[in-house]
């Protein structure tokens, strides 16, 4: 989905990747309100799906982690085709994650833009996996479904899991990839999700951030309050996150604070 700025002067492009999985379909919605108010704010946004998920060709369990790291490269390259403007990699979760790899691989300065990043892809890898061991959990063979699995991805075999086909490769490149920030990062906004009122970030997220900031990136956090939509049981829309976005990429980079 293309949504062109729709001010005079554009005042920045925005490439949004989307998480993994169910989390996808789940955060439809509000990736597209959030979209469709930052065209209207003056930036021009880009939403793809990755090969194999959502209306994209191919099949998820044709996809490797690559694969997807080559979608978020290519889909910068052609949003860049369009206009001369600043460049953003808004990730949600996982999502995060193929952001700072795919920034690898391009010539230019990138912001990030955070929205409840994963810090590692190996605890989700693991996570994802349990779901198949979740129905041996009560007679005790969690922990050889678990075991299994692992060997035949590790003998490159898929495995399925709540509907989705898993390649191997998909699950060693997740499993190897991190939120180390790229040398061509310029800025980072990262954005948690809590249900409670004025929560404070977790030590993992304070921990990744300290290590861009060490890295030399303008950073600046925050957590907002409002449901974690990616995985309600129903559709639900967080409204102060999408205000408090439109307000962080307002900021001036030189605005940036500690975490």
């Amino acid at each position: 989905m293309f949504h062109p700025s729709q001010s005079a002067v554009t005042r920045g492009l925005i490439v949004y990747v989307h998480p993994f999985a169910e989390e996808m379909n789940k955060s439809r919605r509000m990736a597209a309100l959030q979209a469709r108010a930052m065209a209207n704010a003056g930036y021009t946004v880009l939403q793809l799906d990755l090969l194999g998920c959502g209306d994209s060709s191919g099949d998820f369990g044709d996809a490797s982690w690559q694969d997807w790291v080559d979608d978020v490269v290519f889909a910068c390259q052609w949003l860049r085709s369009k206009c001369d403007a600043p460049l953003w990699l808004w990730g949600l979760r996982a999502g995060c994650l193929l952001t700072v790899q795919a920034a690898q691989h391009l010539n230019e300065t990138c912001h990030f833009l955070f929205w409840s990043p994963t810090p590692a892809g190996k605890p989700l890898l693991q996570q994802f996996l349990r779901l198949k061991a979740a129905g041996d959990l009560a007679s005790g063979n969690a922990k050889a479904v678990m075991d299994g699995l692992r060997q035949q991805l590790a003998a490159g075999a898929p495995v399925e899991i709540a509907g989705y086909l898993l390649s191997a490769e998909l699950a060693s490149g997740m499993e190897l990839a991190t939120l180390t920030p790229p040398v061509s990062a310029g800025r980072l906004e990262w954005l948690d999700v809590s249900t409670q009122a004025n929560a404070s970030l977790s030590p993992a997220s304070t921990k990744q951030l300290q290590t861009w900031q060490s890295a030399g990136v303008s950073v600046r956090s925050q957590v907002v309050e409002g449901p974690p939509f990616w995985q309600t049981s129903e559709i639900e829309e967080a409204p102060n996150l999408l205000v408090a976005t439109l307000a962080a990429l307002d900021q001036p980079t030189s605005a940036a604070a500690t975490p």
